[in-house]
């Protein structure tokens, strides 16, 4: 295949792309709108299924370089009641098929394994638009542009790619977690790391909710789930970290201090982000020279699905590119056909939302002992 791919996003779906693009031999240029690999933070601790993630990583043949990231026992898993009763507690034996990495060394692994220069760093899209017989036009914010026959939406829920194949936006789902780090939990905030435990702590209610990950360098990294409207959250001034975490850890009164100690006793101010999703079974019709993966296609909810479906569709796409190199649409055509079932089924398996009467302690036991977790 001599068409050379735009991929517009360096995130994980879209750097897999590259990456089996680069092992079959096909020319490729991510565009990135970060300035560098390290201009942002690249979020926290991410499980990689065997039956996603992993696949498109062997695809990508990279097993090796992800087995050196993974942090061993962080599989483990504590579901404890709001008044601090650990009602389930699941140690890592080494079996399961879901180990953890940080995204951020993830994504280092993904850009160690291309050449230099195959991500264009600070290239933010401004517009995209079509030329006609499957051409296309990128235009960056610094008025520069490039044209090519094959681009790939891989730039997340605001996509810019997204457009030109569908109206779709992405809307609030009702519900925003805020972020919280605890550093050196072990010997500065020994209460909460006892609650988290080795790996993952969740402690759900109807409406309130605390997720809780041990991170590497003993790290706590804590997502406090409220269902609210966005104007109760833009009532509360999030430039005043006091202010905003009194108001946070108030929704949570009555709850056991270890597990309100994740939002009280946070090293960072609090961070508020909204949760966004595009309709399930979002899907477009077929237009020439142009698709989506990850975000960009079938952002939804977190379900902890989210990283390896992006690499999944990254890893597919770009083996049916390999395995049609003079048959581009037929190449997109089976990789959408593939891709539009198999993230609405994703959606349709995710957990009880916030809201549910299911969204307890008892109810989510429940639910892994019917999955067989």
């Amino acid at each position: 295949m001599h068409t050379h791919v735009t991929i517009v996003g360096a995130g994980l779906g879209g750097l897999t792309l590259a990456r089996v693009l680069h092992v079959h031999g096909i020319p490729v240029t991510v565009y990135e709108a970060e300035s560098s690999p390290s201009s942002r933070a690249q979020g926290g601790l991410l499980d990689i299924h065997d039956y996603n993630g992993q696949l498109a990583l062997k695809t990508a043949g990279l097993m090796d370089e992800f087995h050196a990231i993974v942090l061993e026992g962080r599989q483990a898993l504590r579901v404890l009641d709001r008044d601090g009763t650990v009602l389930l507690d699941q140690a890592d034996d080494g079996t399961g098929g879901r180990p953890e990495a940080q995204r951020g060394d993830l994504r280092q692994v993904l850009l160690d394994s291309l050449p230099a220069g195959t991500v264009r760093w600070g290239h933010k899209v401004s517009s995209t638009r079509a030329l006609g017989e499957g051409r296309h036009e990128v235009t960056f914010a610094d008025g520069t542009a490039v044209v090519t026959s094959l681009l790939v939406g891989a730039d997340g829920a605001w996509s810019r790619v997204r457009p030109l194949l569908s109206t779709a936006t992405p809307e609030y789902i009702g519900k925003s977690v805020v972020e919280t780090y605890l550093f050196d939990a072990g010997t500065r905030h020994p209460a909460a790391a006892k609650a988290v435990g080795g790996g993952m702590l969740i402690a759900p209610s109807p409406g309130r909710e605390i997720f809780a990950h041990r991170e590497k360098d003993d790290t706590l990294h804590a997502y406090v789930g409220l269902s609210e409207p966005q104007d109760w959250f833009a009532a509360i001034d999030f430039a005043d970290a006091a202010t905003a975490t009194a108001r946070i850890a108030k929704e949570f009164d009555g709850w056991a201090p270890e597990l309100t100690a994740l939002i009280t006793d946070s090293d960072i101010p609090p961070v508020l982000r909204p949760l966004y999703a595009l309709p399930t079974g979002h899907r477009w019709d077929r237009v020439p020279g142009v698709t989506l993966l990850g975000d960009a296609a079938h952002l939804a909810a977190p379900n902890g699905e989210g990283a390896n479906l992006a690499m999944l569709d990254g890893a597919e796409l770009g083996t049916a590119l390999a395995a049609h190199p003079d048959d581009i649409e037929t190449a997109l055509t089976e990789y959408e056909q593939a891709m539009f079932p198999r993230s609405a089924e994703t959606v349709a398996d995710e957990m009880p939302g916030i809201d549910s009467a299911d969204n307890t302690p008892h109810g989510l036991i429940n639910m892994f002992t019917e999955k067989g977790q």
